[in-house]
């Protein structure tokens, strides 16, 4: 695993802002990207694209693992979340979750140039994930 000092935050947050700029939020008008350095090397970009519904609209975090996994690459290392004013942005409850699934309790959650990065197992403590299937099944 890349030691989170080596991680070019810069970048991850650069590539996170452009993606924003493609957002479909006609909405609430806030544009957010996320990109992810994934295990091969290679950042993972997503944004987020409203419905008129609210609530199927898909989270920015939600594209950057369907890059993920459609790019061939299996898991996220870092991950950097902004809007189009190119500040950070926390994921939300469910993003959260999702990142769990794909960077795990390890994952470094980008808190902007001022802050060191946080885990994902910080954000997210007691966290259900796939150890409480596997321990839970009959």
């Amino acid at each position: 695993m890349q030691d989170v000092d080596e991680i070019d935050w810069p970048a991850l947050r650069e590539a996170a802002r452009e993606v924003a700029a493609l957002a479909f939020a006609p909405w609430s008008q806030l544009h957010v990207g996320a990109a992810g350095l994934t295990d091969q090397g290679w950042i993972a970009r997503g944004c987020n694209v409203e419905n008129a519904s609210y609530g199927l609209s898909l989270c920015a975090e939600c594209g950057l693992v369907s890059g993920l996994r459609s790019g061939g690459a299996e898991r996220l290392l870092a991950v950097s979340v902004v809007t189009q004013d190119g500040l950070p942005l926390a994921p939300c409850g469910r993003c959260r979750q999702l990142l769990l699934e794909h960077g795990g309790r390890d994952l470094a959650v980008d808190q902007g140039p001022d802050s060191p990065p946080i885990t994902l197992g910080e954000l997210l403590p007691l966290a259900f994930d796939a150890s409480e299937l596997s321990r839970r099944q009959p």
